[in-house]
């Protein structure tokens, strides 16, 4: 295996475990759900009644991410997909934060802690691990792996994963919870 194919599945696994701690958060129960829904028309304008169905294909979604993550022939498929998916929410927190809503972050799960600018760095860093997976995965050959070098890419896959799952926790130890609009 070559340096490229390691740095693929490191990616590959962070991704499938950021979107599967996603889709955890948001079905983990009816009020995870229902809390989810209830943020989606801030994210985005919808008619009344298309809260539910959308909440439920963007769950569906992040499920297919972590499915075509696992599958080494679908590896492209849900790079592609997890790029569309994390552009999609981009652009909804950006809705938010332009907005000035104190709208939650329930990306993965219960959290009182509101959309803001840093949640548009966490996106920006899971689409250039994205595009750098998609482009590793796309550039090497499947190979041989040797057992340490699969061990240091989950290594770093479970440090980047935990470091973006609670991305939230850490933003407010080292830099206070986010300024709310009116007291910048």
């Amino acid at each position: 295996m070559t340096v490229m194919q390691y740095v693929a599945l490191a990616c590959r696994c962070a991704l499938g475990v950021v979107f599967l701690m996603a889709v955890f958060g948001k079905v983990r129960g009816r009020e995870a759900f229902l809390a989810f829904r209830a943020s989606v028309p801030d994210m985005v304008p919808l008619a009344t009644g298309r809260a539910t169905p959308l909440s439920v294909a963007v769950i569906l979604a992040e499920a297919c991410v972590v499915v075509l993550l696992t599958v080494q022939w679908t590896v492209p498929a849900g790079f592609v997909l997890a790029g569309a998916v994390l552009l999609a929410f981009y652009a909804g927190i950006a809705r938010v934060v332009r907005s000035g809503s104190r709208t939650p972050c329930r990306c993965f799960g219960a959290t009182a802690t509101p959309l803001s600018g840093r949640h548009l760095i966490r996106n920006a860093g899971l689409l250039a691990v994205t595009a750098t997976g998609g482009v590793a995965h796309l550039l090497t050959a499947p190979g041989d792996a040797h057992p340490a070098g699969v061990a240091i890419a989950m290594a770093g896959a479970g440090v980047l994963a935990l470091t973006v799952v609670f991305f939230d926790d850490l933003a407010d130890l080292f830099a206070g919870p986010p300024p709310t609009p009116g007291h910048l």
